[in-house]
């Protein structure tokens, strides 16, 4: 076994602590926090977690997340009960008028915490033999690298569970570690545990099959196996984090039964892992691109990272002085495991961003102790790679004035004319480019330890000046009109009138209209589908209902599909258009009529009521 250190050491607590955990704090809220509400929630899979949420707070049905009238078993609550809290609060429409405060706040809180977590365990265990500025400086740095990931910024702003889920296996394997590290008294070993627990809760079974990846690796590289279940309690542990998870699992299989059954564990868990669900058909190597691309343009300092610390020997290292393998045996779990999913996203790859950061930020501190040595030769393909991609970003966005034009989205005619009057991506460009010349300007031995900060803090200035007005202007051009609509079909709907949405499909239409919404896409049978759902599909606030003469439905259609030759045949009254849609009601009997010349014109029938585990 590897000698255990019986005390931790001291490190860069103290006044450089404070310093750090502050500095950390106050970026995070700039990067997560910072005009969280000041935009609509982004289609297409956010609304239904904000949807559902707001439900169970409504209903008071905190069982099963409830959508658009189903219920919704793609997910574990955990995520659900943190934004149905938010709800719960009053004054809804004065302090979260977009639904978005609510829904988005566990995601930011999540990735702000996981920031703190990781400076925290940096200033407690430095790695290595850092002075106590150096030893801060990549406590901080590792922070800002885990925070700056491109997955990161988009997935702790936007209303999903990825980063909650992200969070909760962070703090646990982090804290597991902690409980290594201080030779049984780093942290109590229960805390972990619960926090595994909260993960199942979060995302599911697949946080257990992580945490075995990682810790199955780093006790084969580490080989102090004996050492890591005497300090962890792994049986006693696991019954904690059944304790935590699974009283739910056994209620919703209790009250829902095979339909919960085939969903979540056979379609959402075994399904996505062995088969290929809603096209995401991806090679192999998928995740390495994503790797790359996940932390620009830090990415030569995660390779250098990863590299270096699975080359040392094994069994060489001092428990308090293992997190930079630990780090590395966490990214490959995640690595390998989803790599041999069949279904992948580049979502997958965000509980590996932590890992990434601590990384990141060790290479970077190498570069200092050896530039301290006077031994700096070694690491300066390190400095000049990064700095290329630096450049290479600064140098798009500058010319973002010949290819914004090349940008051609039906749904957003008017995003390239916009960008370029914004100025914005030029803006980004500045911001980026101040990076190079600190960058270039810390290279100097005197400034060793600022370059990785240096770099970094100019890209926290890009986040707030460029990129976050970039995303309010794309909410003004994509999401707006929806919103609009969806205003216009409160103030004009009848009492029970029946809402469809037909082409492209906004589940946020349900979400701010209040009502459930059939949607159907662009295929010729959609008014046959449409007409045989009114008459018949049963959802939680949607009665079934025949045509009579006066019934009338509202439609709800984009221009393009509107010229299809199914739908443009449909008599309707155009009552309302924002942007691409347009708001029609419709005749009940004239929809029937449609339906039946198309089905006497050869159409096939509805197929509505074919299994599909991704209705809403």
């Amino acid at each position: 076994m590897v000698a255990e250190q019986q005390h931790p050491p001291q490190g860069a607590r103290g006044r450089w602590g404070l310093v750090v955990v502050l500095a950390v704090l106050v970026c995070g809220l700039a990067l997560f926090l910072w005009q969280l509400g000041s935009t609509g929630l982004v289609d297409e899979t956010p609304p239904l977690f904000a949807a559902s949420a707001r439900a169970m707070a409504e209903t008071g049905d905190w069982l099963t997340p409830r959508v658009n009238g189903l219920p919704r078993y793609d997910k574990p609550p955990l995520v659900y009960w943190l934004m149905g809290l938010g709800y719960l609060i009053p004054g809804q429409e004065q302090w979260n008028p977009l639904g978005t405060w609510a829904a988005r706040l566990p995601s930011a809180l999540s990735s702000l915490t996981v920031m703190l977590a990781l400076a925290i365990t940096l200033l407690r265990w430095p790695q290595g033999q850092p002075s106590g500025r150096q030893g801060a400086l990549t406590a901080f740095s590792a922070a800002l690298a885990f925070a700056l990931s491109p997955l990161v910024l988009l997935w702790s702003r936007i209303a999903v569970s990825d980063a909650l889920f992200s969070a909760m296996l962070a703090l646990a394997l982090l804290l597991f570690w902690w409980r290594y590290a201080g030779s049984g008294r780093g942290a109590s070993w229960i805390w972990p545990w619960l926090l595994l627990g909260l993960a199942v809760l979060a995302k599911g079974p697949v946080a257990l099959l992580l945490v075995a990846l990682c810790f199955g690796l780093f006790a084969w590289r580490q080989g102090d196996l004996q050492g890591l279940v005497e300090r962890l309690r792994p049986w006693p542990g696991l019954a904690i984090t059944a304790l935590v998870a699974l009283p739910w699992y056994a209620a919703e299989l209790l009250v829902e039964g095979k339909p919960f059954w085939d969903s979540f564990f056979g379609y959402h868990n075994l399904q996505r892992f062995t088969g290929v669900v809603n096209h995401h058909l991806q090679p192999w190597w998928f995740f390495g691109p994503v790797l790359v691309v996940a932390s620009v343009p830090f990415t030569p300092l995660l390779l250098q990272g990863l590299i270096g610390a699975l080359r040392r020997p094994r069994a060489s290292l001092a428990p308090e002085q293992s997190l930079r393998l630990f780090a590395a045996c966490w990214l490959l779990a995640v690595l390998l495991f989803f790599t041999a999913a069949a279904t992948k996203l580049p979502s997958y790859w965000i509980p590996a961003t932590p890992a990434a950061g601590l990384l990141i930020a060790l290479a970077a501190q190498d570069l200092a102790v050896a530039a301290a040595a006077g031994t700096r030769s070694s690491g300066r393909w390190l400095q000049a790679s990064t700095l290329a991609l630096v450049a290479l970003l600064s140098l798009a966005m500058a010319l973002s004035p010949r290819w914004i034009p090349l940008i051609q989205d039906p749904e957003l005619p008017t995003l390239p004319a916009e960008l370029l009057a914004s100025g914005l991506v030029i803006r980004g460009a500045w911001c980026v480019g101040l990076s190079l010349v600190l960058g270039l300007v810390l290279l100097r031995p005197v400034w060793r330890g600022l370059w990785l900060p240096g770099l970094q803090l100019p890209l926290v200035l890009y986040v707030l000046a460029a990129h976050l007005p970039l995303v309010q202007l794309g909410d003004r051009v994509r999401q707006l009109p929806v919103r609009q609509m969806a205003a216009a079909v409160v103030q004009l709907r009848r009492s029970a009138e029946p809402l469809a949405m037909v082409g492209i499909l906004k589940p946020s239409l349900l979400y701010y209209t209040c009502q459930v919404v059939l949607f159907e896409g662009i295929q010729p049978n959609g008014p046959l589908n449409l007409s045989d759902r009114l008459a018949r599909e049963q959802r939680r606030g949607l009665r079934p209902s025949p045509a009579r003469p006066g019934a009338t439905l509202l439609l709800v259609i984009d221009q393009r599909t509107a010229q299809l030759p199914h739908w443009r045949r449909l008599p309707h009254q155009q009552l309302s258009q924002q942007g691409l849609y347009q708001l029609w009601r419709v005749s009940r009997l004239a929809l029937e009529r449609q339906a039946d010349g198309l089905r006497r014109a050869g159409v096939s029938g509805p197929d509505w009521q074919r299994p599909r585990p991704e209705r809403y």
